[in-house]
C-alpha cells in the first residue's frame, strides 16, 4: 500500500482501471434489464446486428464524384443509390440466386450539373432489365438489345442508333497502342466523353492530364473513329496490332455471334458497332451499349453538341439508354466470390420524357395528360344529384367517367375543361333531357352534339371512345 501512495501515476492507472469495470458493470445492468422487458431467453424477438456497408464504392470508377455521399449519427458512411445495379447485384449475392429475368423501375440520384431541358436531373428515374445466369454467349445480350430497339421504336422518338462494344476490346486496343495497365480505366473514362467532345479535347485531355504519349493517343484515335457491323469484327480480328490481344479477339469474336443474333431479330439496321463507346463503370466485364437519338429536329431543341469522333452528319441528342455485360458484380458481395454473369439495359426515364416533349411543343402537338373519356356535364343550375347519378352509372359499367366539383358550375367552363384536358366526349343533362330520358352526347373535337337515350349511353360512349 505504501508503493502504491508514493505513486500518483499507479493510482490514476487503479482509478481508470476501477472506472471502467464499474462502465461495464452499468452496461450489463442495462442489456439484462432489456432482455427482461423482452421476455428473456424465450422471447420471440431477434435482433440481426448488421453493419451497414458502402457498396457503392469502387464500382463506378471516375464516375464516383457523382454519388451522393452521406454519414449517419455514429459517422457511418453511406450513399444515396447512384443507379439500380449495383444493388441488384447486392440482392442476387445476399439471396443466393443464380438465374433471374427481371425489370425495375426505381428513382436514383446523381450529384451532377442539373439540366432540365436535356433531361439531366439529380433525382430521376431509370428502368433497368437485367437478365442473370450462365447462359451460352451473346443470346440474353441480343434480347437485351432487342427490347432497346421495341422501345424506342414504339414510342417513335425519331431517329436512333443503338452503339455496341466490348470492354475486352477496348482493354486490347489500350494495350496494343501502348497504355499502361494502370491507366486503362482512366483512360476509359476519357474515351466515354467522345459523345460530349470532339476527339482534339479528349486527346488533350488523355495527353496534358492523363500522362498518355502522344503517340499511344494517336493510335487510340486511329481506332475510335472506325464504326460498322459483323464486316468491322472480322476486319478487326485480321487487325495487324488489334489480333495480337487475345482479349480483345474474345470480344471480337463475340461482337461477331452477336450481330449474327441481331440479324434474326432485325434490327441491325438500327445498330452499329462503335470502337468509340466505352462506358466509364468499372463494373462492365464484356459488351457495352448505348442508344442515342439522333433526329436533326429534335437535336436542335436540345442543344447537344456534335459527336467530334463520330462522323454522323446528324447531332445526338444524347443517350437514352444504356446497359451491358458485368459478369463479376455479383461476385463482389458473395462471401466466398462466386460469380452470377448478368447482363441488363437502363432506360433514362426522364430524358425520354424530356424529348418527347419538346417534340410536342415543336409540333404544337397537344398532350393528353389523362385517361377520362367523358365529363358529366349540367346545363343549367341544381342538376348536381342527376349528375352524381349518371356518373354513378358510367363508373359502374366501367367507363372512365370525370365531374366538376362544384354544384353549379357553369356549362362552358365545363367544356373549356375537357377541351383543355383532351377529354373526348361530354355526357351533357339539361331539364329537357331529363324530361326526354334522353343525354346529349358532345364529340369536344368536333363539337358535334346528338341526343342518347339512357339507356344506350353506355354503348354508345364505348363505341366512340373505341375509335378515338
Amino acid at each position: 500500500l505504501s508503493v502504491i501512495l508514493k505513486d500518483p501515476a499507479l493510482i490514476r492507472n487503479q482509478q481508470s482501471q476501477l472506472c471502467a469495470l464499474l462502465q461495464i458493470d452499468e452496461e450489463v445492468a442495462k442489456l439484462l434489464q432489456l432482455k427482461a422487458q423482452l421476455g428473456g431467453d424465450e422471447g420471440k424477438h431477434q435482433f440481426v446486428l448488421k453493419t451497414a456497408k458502402e457498396t457503392l464504392t469502387g464500382k463506378y470508377g471516375e464516375d464516383s464524384k457523382l454519388i451522393y455521399d452521406l454519414k449517419d449519427q455514429g459517422g457511418e458512411l453511406l450513399s444515396l443509390r447512384y443507379d439500380l445495379t449495383v444493388p441488384f447485384a447486392r440482392y442476387l449475392a445476399m439471396n443466393k440466386i443464380t438465374n433471374i429475368k427481371r425489370y425495375h423501375i426505381a428513382k436514383v440520384y446523381r450529384r451532377d450539373n442539373p439540366a432540365m431541358t436535356r433531361g439531366r436531373y439529380r433525382e430521376f428515374y431509370q428502368c433497368d432489365f437485367d437478365i442473370a445466369g450462365q447462359y451460352d454467349a451473346m443470346i440474353p445480350d441480343a434480347e437485351c438489345l432487342k427490347i432497346v430497339y421495341e422501345i424506342l421504336s414504339e414510342l417513335d422518338l425519331g431517329d436512333f442508333r443503338i452503339k455496341v462494344n466490348d470492354r475486352r476490346i477496348l482493354d486490347g486496343m489500350f494495350a496494343v497502342c501502348g497504355v499502361p495497365d494502370e491507366k486503362f480505366r482512366t483512360i476509359c473514362s476519357t474515351v466515354d466523353k467522345l459523345d460530349k467532345m470532339p476527339w482534339e479535347e479528349v486527346r488533350r485531355e488523355m495527353v496534358e492530364e492523363k500522362g498518355l504519349s502522344e503517340q499511344a493517343a494517336d493510335q487510340i484515335g486511329e481506332y475510335v473513329s472506325m464504326q460498322g457491323g459483323m464486316d468491322l469484327a472480322e476486319r478487326l480480328l485480321q487487325d495487324q496490332k488489334l489480333s495480337q490481344s487475345k482479349l480483345a479477339c474474345a470480344g471480337l469474336a463475340d461482337i461477331k455471334q452477336l450481330f449474327s443474333y441481331l440479324q434474326l431479330f432485325q434490327v441491325t439496321d438500327k445498330v452499329v458497332f462503335d470502337l468509340s463507346l466505352a462506358r466509364g463503370l468499372d463494373y462492365y466485364t464484356g459488351i457495352i451499349y448505348e442508344a442515342v437519338l439522333t433526329q436533326a429536329g429534335v437535336a436542335a431543341a436540345c442543344g447537344e453538341a456534335q459527336n467530334g469522333a463520330g462522323g454522323e452528319e446528324s447531332v445526338s441528342v444524347g443517350s437514352v439508354a444504356g446497359g451491358g455485360r458485368y459478369d463479376g458484380l455479383v461476385g463482389m458481395f458473395d462471401p466466398k466470390g462466386r460469380k452470377v454473369p448478368c447482363v441488363g439495359v437502363s432506360i433514362g426515364i426522364e430524358r425520354i420524357f424530356s424529348i418527347m416533349e419538346q417534340k410536342a411543343e415543336a409540333s404544337a402537338e397537344k398532350i393528353r395528360t389523362t385517361q377520362v373519356q367523358v365529363m358529366v356535364a349540367s346545363a343549367q343550375k341544381n342538376l348536381l344529384e342527376e349528375r352524381l347519378k349518371l356518373i354513378t352509372e358510367l363508373w359502374s359499367a366501367g367507363i372512365k367517367a370525370e365531374v366538376m366539383y362544384k354544384k353549379n358550375p357553369k356549362l362552358l367552363s365545363q367544356l373549356q375543361h375537357c377541351e383543355e384536358a383532351g377529354i373526348p366526349l361530354v355526357a351533357i343533362l339539361g331539364e329537357q333531357e331529363l324530361k326526354d330520358g334522353v343525354v346529349k352526347l358532345r364529340v369536344v373535337a368536333s363539337r358535334e352534339e346528338v341526343d342518347v337515350s339512357r339507356a344506350e349511353l353506355i354503348s354508345e360512349i364505348k363505341r366512340r371512345t373505341a375509335e378515338v
